[in-house]
């Protein structure tokens, strides 16, 4: 039996007169709310890139801001940074294959004019996100220091580091729910947000991290786990931020109380949409398990080397 469901009203804004590449930077950066399926596809596809590119770019940058303060603490703290890193690049897999089967079906949605769909797809991609999110970090708390050791940790970067493991980990659902969402949102044409919610998140980052290792002021001096909780504290952040940027009325994806009940059928759906995804990344992210594994063979002075050579390479990249 189908059903007819009034369409929302969203303002489409024209394309802008002026086709060049500044004044699509421009709308860009600035956020649009054009109908991507009319005009050029040209622009469109830029339009959509020019935020997600400097979204990837924030992404890096936490790792990034961890190292670099870190790395005053000494080795055994890098050593910490990159093997839960490591550790975390699971998480990140199953937070972009997941993404992938969100952007998917959310943008099929938007596509076809069916804005109640594209909020019950969204809808049910956030409660995936959660239910994985807890397991993984009931399992993180719990075996933290056990997986520091499997990674080949000593004995002090146990110690050190275990906490830190755990707040990471534990703290997942911040790195799953910020990809998700900003994915609902790029499947929905709106990219800047997702752009944005990356700004604010580690803008806090780089603000709370050197206050909470360090102790700055009236923070507590907490080491390494400082960075751990500024990091989980500014992608929180963001994660709620998005996520009452989709609660907002009139906004491209807009969930109400009726969306909020389970779908056996759209979850089963998005499941299948993001399998595919989520297991090529995770043959990718093995290859780096293994290699973090063999380095720290070599003792914390080898992997501290590498984590802090290879965010080097990430942050002098950023600009291109």
């Amino acid at each position: 039996m189908s059903s007819t469901i009034p369409e929302q009203a969203v303002e489409v804004i024209p394309a802008p007169a002026d086709d060049s590449v500044w004044s699509s930077v421009r709308e860009a950066l600035r956020g649009s709310t054009r109908d991507y399926t009319e005009g050029p596809v040209g622009r469109s596809i830029l339009v959509l890139a020019i935020p997600m590119v400097l979204e990837m770019c924030m992404e890096s940058v936490f790792a990034v801001c961890d190292v670099f303060f870190v790395s005053k603490l000494g080795a055994n703290a890098v050593a910490t940074v990159g093997l839960t890193e490591s550790m975390l690049t699971i998480v990140y897999s199953l937070a972009m294959g997941l993404s992938i089967g969100a952007t998917a079906m959310v943008a099929r949605r938007i596509g076809e004019r069916d804005p109640d769909g594209a909020a019950r797809a969204a809808t049910q991609a956030i409660v995936l996100g959660l239910v994985v999110a807890a397991v993984l970090g009931v399992l993180g708390v719990i075996f933290a220091p056990t997986l520091l050791g499997v990674m080949g940790a000593s004995n002090d970067v146990v110690a050190m580091g275990s906490r830190y493991a755990r707040v990471m980990l534990g703290g997942n659902a911040s790195i799953l729910l910020l990809f998700l969402i900003n994915a609902i949102f790029r499947g929905a044409g709106d990219a800047a947000i997702a752009m944005r919610v990356l700004w604010l998140a580690n803008a806090i980052n780089i603000v709370l991290g050197p206050c909470l290792i360090f102790g700055l002021g009236p923070f507590p001096e907490l080491g390494v786990t400082g960075a751990a909780v500024a990091t989980t504290i500014g992608r929180g952040t963001g994660a709620l931020f998005a996520f009452s940027r989709l609660l907002k009325p009139g906004s491209r994806i807009d969930i109400h109380a009726r969306h909020l009940r389970l779908e056996p059928e759209i979850l089963g759906r998005l499941i299948r949409l993001s399998a595919s995804g989520t297991l090529q990344m995770l043959i990718g992210t093995g290859s780096w398990i293994a290699l973090i594994r063999v380095l720290s063979t070599f003792g914390s002075n080898a992997l501290a080397g590498y984590t802090i050579g290879i965010r080097v390479i990430i942050f002098a990249l950023l600009p291109s």
